[in-house]
């Protein structure tokens, strides 16, 4: 009978179960389409990054992504800002100021001119007057999980969450204390910007962070 037991167990074993992460993100998102897989078990900070090349957000919470999704972003002449900024404020349903009284559900303010994540047409490509457009259903999950102050990076390219170590514990040989958060601009830095990126296991996370 032992021999049995462990017989269907390595049977099981042998089987392939997708990562949550693999579930989340793998392969190309189509345009207003996303993916979400939170189950609240994780620890560390709520980040968002954007990536304006992609056209993609990734939502993480510490080092796991736990959602990810097509977004459009400003055109050439209403460019998206890239850098880091804190979410400064949130309405579930307000309108544009500046267009037209433009309908902006789920919105959550990046920057006092202007600039937010909220609900909006998701093409696949560039096309707001700077705003960070996403699908409808993955706005409105968004919303819910985000705080006043939750980072949101918005990049040239890059997707992967990045680790951000305060001067003073770097010049403290015995501090054990790290500060997690953004590295400003498009996220390559500079000289003197210490920024490791989080090691990404692909045979946990499937091909997500290959890049």
């Amino acid at each position: 009978m032992l021999f049995f037991r462990l017989l269907i167990l390595l049977c099981c074993a042998s089987f392939h179960v997708p990562s949550v992460r693999a579930q989340v993100a793998d392969g190309p998102l189509k345009p207003g389409a996303f993916n979400w897989s939170d189950d609240g078990v994780a620890d560390g900070p709520l980040y968002l990054i954007v990536s304006l090349a992609r056209q993609q957000i990734h939502v993480y919470r510490g080092d796991r992504l736990i959602g990810a999704a097509s977004v459009s972003t400003g055109t050439k002449n209403k460019a998206t800002p890239t850098g880091s900024f804190p979410i400064l404020q949130k309405r579930q349903w307000h309108r544009s100021n500046l267009y037209s009284n433009a309908p902006m559900p789920f919105m959550q303010r990046l920057t006092w001119d202007g600039i937010a994540l909220h609900a909006g047409h998701n093409p696949g490509y560039p096309a707001s007057h700077g705003c960070i457009r996403l699908p409808y259903a993955f706005a409105q999950k968004l919303f819910a999980l985000t705080r006043i102050g939750t980072l949101t990076e918005v990049t040239t390219d890059r997707l992967s969450a990045a680790l951000m170590l305060e001067p003073l514990v770097l010049g403290d040989a015995g501090s054990s204390v790290v500060t997690f958060g953004m590295r400003g601009g498009d996220g390559r830095g500079g000289a003197g910007v210490f920024a490791p990126s989080l090691a990404i296991d692909p045979g946990i996370f499937g091909s997500w962070g290959r890049w």
